[in-house]
């Protein structure tokens, strides 16, 4: 399915432009539409949206389940559609990498209202749909704008109250171009040779220990991976370096890369992703 993502803080009309989205695809293009609403993920998970939004394990969890779900509706006709807050760069990035995997086109579709505008739209809500102020407060300081210039954000279409969505150039942004062409780091594999999981697992263990390494000197800003002459741009915690660490694991047996690329892309992959 082609995708469209669509993003914003809370309460900007999301899951009114994803209904929009819906009918006009079904009823003036023809297609079937599928959509993977993140708050019903959520409520089906048995969380409340507020406390969901106060604990991060949850929120890996679901989006875990998001990612799960939109590998198996993912085909090359019907439109898939992620109706969320789809707030951090790296989950988009994901998402990209995913429909790059599956030859896939997609778009990313921002409701940019104000965040005043949002709170007030937010009280007018019945109250077991309203988020708390401290919640909504956190989700809009942890949110990372789209930009048109990242790939896994383009085509961009940023959509104010007041806008009509720009349904054709949508259409044509996942319909009338050619399907994303897999590269190193996507393509699906050729027959594994016998010795690859052990360098991917090699490969990435010896950069992870580089990056703890450095960060026992004290060293917490850019620095350069002396073994294969790669830079990494943002450090982090352990417990994030595991997590992309088995992120990464996971792609990558799905899609076999070649040997002396694997650091690169894995590099890349912790750059990207923070």
């Amino acid at each position: 399915m082609p995708l469209i993502i669509v993003t914003g803080t809370p309460c900007t009309g999301k899951t009114t432009r994803t209904a929009e989205l819906k009918e006009h695809f079904e009823k003036k293009v023809g297609k079937r539409v599928e959509v993977i609403n993140e708050i019903d993920v959520v409520i089906k998970a048995g969380y409340d949206r507020n406390t969901f939004y106060a604990d991060s394990k949850k929120e890996k969890s679901v989006r875990s389940d998001i990612k799960s779900a939109t590998q198996r509706l993912l085909n090359s006709n019907d439109v898939l559609i992620i109706d969320g807050s789809n707030y951090i760069k790296g989950y988009r990035y994901e998402m990209y990498c995913m429909t790059k995997l599956y030859k896939s086109p997609q778009c990313t579709v921002h409701c940019d209202i104000p965040i005043e505008h949002a709170w007030l739209w937010n009280e007018k809500r019945p109250e077991c749909e309203q988020y708390s102020r401290e919640i909504f407060d956190a989700l809009v300081m942890r949110y990372e704008t789209p930009d048109s210039r990242n790939r896994w954000d383009a085509p961009l279409f940023s959509v104010s109250a007041e806008d009509e969505l720009r349904f054709e150039e949508i259409y044509k942004s996942l319909y009338e171009v050619k399907a994303p062409k897999p590269n190193l780091s996507t393509q699906c594999p050729p027959l594994s040779s016998t010795n690859y999981l052990y360098e991917l697992d090699s490969v990435t263990q010896k950069v992870v220990n580089a990056i703890l390494s450095a960060k026992q000197l004290g060293i917490e800003s850019e620095f350069k991976i002396p073994e294969y002459n790669l830079t990494v741009q943002n450090p982090c915690t352990a417990a994030q370096l595991m997590r992309l660490r088995r992120q990464f694991l996971t792609y990558s047996k799905m899609q076999q890369l070649e040997v002396n690329q694997i650091a690169a892309l894995f590099v890349q992959y912790l750059n990207k992703s923070l």
